[in-house]
């Protein structure tokens, strides 16, 4: 491919003269390129909700999400996968990050790996991908071998398969039922797409798992109701969102998380309906963990 026709690889006219520039002018350089970066984003929205109901189908349905990608793209992809355990409660297994090089690559640079499909379709292989998973491929260019190898198999499987990327035209787009393409134009630095293109991938994956997961019911209005209080700080957070859900004080919060071993969802719907805890539990389990409809079926009792 020609990479000095993707927009990623262009030098940008507003910064070609940074060498030149105080600090203070460098960094306000890039402030202001990366303010273009969440409008780029606003424009995939409706691509962006089409991929979360592909997610959210493949969760229902007992299946995973999976990030793969090279580089910067596959470690955000890692990044945003490793915070749904302590945020949302889920499973280590249920949203997974895959890179090209393996963990190694997390740290140091395992650059050859992006130019070989064969490695990725054997990724995906190697993690059993099928028909109740979606995946999601991530690359600036769109045209990096691993991730079109990779989506490529997991469409063969029979997976969901989603792109995001930061270019067009996008290979990886002729394997995603879904692409998700925020143009952010040439970076600060030519070629560097750990800035721009980096920060909107980054904003597209939150939306993915945070959409995910706050309709699959791990959120309670907007507090993170299912999170793992696995430190103090989740700790402290946990009696917080208590407090803040059922409009209680935080002696009554603590009391009410002891009673459900530490069960924050069970603890609000027992504050909020006056039940005991087990009939909390009880009416979590019925209406699939969702805080909000427990609380409206005891109501309505």
């Amino acid at each position: 491919m020609d990479y000095n026709q993707l927009s990623t690889e262009q030098v940008n006219p507003d910064t070609e003269n940074i060498d030149m520039c105080s600090s203070f002018e460098i960094v306000r350089l890039i402030n202001s390129e990366d303010q273009k970066v969440a409008a780029a984003v606003e424009k995939e929205l409706p691509r962006i909700a089409e991929a979360v109901d592909l997610i959210v189908d493949r969760f229902r349905r007992g299946g995973r999400l999976i990030y793969i990608g090279a580089g910067t793209s596959g470690r955000l992809g890692v990044l945003d996968a490793s915070e749904c355990p302590p945020t949302f409660g889920t499973d280590p297994s249920m949203v997974m990050g895959i890179i090209a090089g393996g963990d190694a690559a997390l740290r140091s640079a395992v650059e050859k790996i992006e130019d070989c499909d064969g490695i990725g379709r054997r990724d995906m292989q190697s993690h059993h991908v099928g028909r109740l998973d979606a995946v999601v491929g991530i690359t600036a260019s769109g045209n990096a071998r691993y991730v079109c190898g990779a989506l490529q198999e997991a469409r063969r499987r029979g997976a969901a398969t989603i792109a995001v990327c930061n270019t067009r035209p996008a290979a990886l787009s002729a394997y995603a039922d879904v692409s998700v393409i925020p143009i952010v134009g040439p970076e600060v630095i030519m070629g560097s797409t750990r800035m721009k293109a980096g920060t909107a991938q980054k904003m597209v994956l939150n939306m993915l798992t945070t959409a995910s997961m706050i309709q699959l019911g791990k959120t309670y209005r907007n507090l993170m109701v299912d999170l793992v209080p696995s430190n103090q700080k989740l700790l402290d957070r946990s009696i917080r969102i208590v407090m803040a859900a059922a409009a209680v004080s935080r002696e009554r919060a603590e009391q009410s998380l002891r009673l459900t071993g530490g069960d924050t969802k069970a603890a609000i719907v027992m504050l909020e309906t006056g039940c005991s805890p087990s009939e909390a539990s009880h009416a979590l389990k019925r209406t699939g963990g969702v805080t909000r409809k427990a609380i409206l079926s005891l109501q309505r009792e």
